[in-house]
């Protein structure tokens, strides 16, 4: 079987698998298009004849084009699962991939803004303009939640309506679950519905809580240009995304003294380590905090054990 046929096979069958995001799987169809169409190009066509120096070239080329190390570790990723779904339906008789590791990722912190830089992004979405309505909305709710990008733009009115104070929101792996608003953006969000969103609506009818101008759901494109739109006024477009709220939303519960589990739980992570990624505050930090509680450093003096 050529390797475009393999790899097609490959993807339908992600397709139908619970738990796999739209977002991996339109991913890994890039990538494997990339992978296989560089290999039949160097005359490789047939997923048996696949080797490792194959595979290894292949990563070596995308290195040489400058990729990034989590790029080529997702197509890594893509191309494993490719082959291993290939042995394992007797495509082939060996997984090339076996031994081939990826790049490490560096270790990085999330990137958050401070509390101030929070107020400035929002003091742009002040005025009575639809636009303005639903952007503050927009903002406040997503860095009241800490949802992904995707999920906020899934939220549909009905999902505020079943709980008070809370919202549904569906996350990876198509799982449920229940995060508070907070009133500051929940006013936001019934002034949006109530004076901004039938502008945007029109006659049409839509469930989304979020619309962009043409009453159809916001998308996570939609998201994140009005984000960077509004943060380019004030300095912020290099430093802000989507995610951005993301991450400021739990550095700021964990350093203001939320348990990390409940985070966890808000999140929607299913792994608490990738929840403690957050509690690795950066040098400044520490000094701050080193500086403002430290006995020390406020000017006091401890007492000897002996005095």
């Amino acid at each position: 079987m050529n390797l475009a046929t393999a790899a097609r096979i490959f993807l339908d069958g992600l397709s139908v698998e619970k738990g796999v995001s739209r977002n991996t799987l339109d991913a890994y169809r890039r990538d494997l298009a990339i992978y296989t169409g560089t290999l039949e190009r160097a005359g490789t066509v047939e997923i048996e004849e696949v080797m490792p120096e194959h595979v290894t070239r292949f990563l070596e080329s995308e290195d040489r084009a400058g990729r990034s190390r989590a790029t080529i570790a997702r197509r890594l990723a893509a191309v494993r699962g490719l082959h291993r779904a290939a042995q394992s339906a007797g495509l082939a008789r060996e997984d090339p991939t076996r031994d081939i590791s990826g790049p490490k990722r560096p270790a990085r912190l999330p990137r958050a803004l401070s509390v101030s830089d929070i107020e400035t992004l929002l003091a742009t979405t002040v005025g009575e303009d639809p636009l303005a309505l639903r952007d503050r909305a927009l903002f406040e709710f997503a860095y009241a939640t800490g949802v992904r990008a995707s999920e906020a733009v899934a939220v549909d009115l009905a999902h505020l309506d079943e709980e008070p104070g809370l919202v549904r929101v569906r996350g990876k792996g198509g799982v449920e679950r229940w995060i508070p608003v907070g009133e500051i953006a929940l006013g936001a969000v019934d002034r949006w519905t109530r004076e901004g969103r039938p502008a945007f609506l029109g006659e049409r009818k839509s469930d989304a809580l979020f619309l962009n101008r043409r009453g159809r759901r916001l998308t996570r494109l939609g998201f994140w240009t009005a984000l960077a739109e509004r943060a380019r006024g004030v300095g912020l477009a290099d430093r802000v995304s989507p995610h951005t709220l993301r991450h400021s939303f739990a550095t700021h519960l964990l350093e203001g003294g939320a348990d990390l589990r409940v985070v966890q739980e808000l999140l929607g992570h299913a792994d608490l380590s990738t929840t403690q990624v957050y509690t690795k505050v950066d040098a400044t930090y520490l000094r701050e905090v080193h500086r403002t509680f430290h006995p020390r450093e406020r000017g006091l003096t401890i007492p000897r054990e002996d005095d």
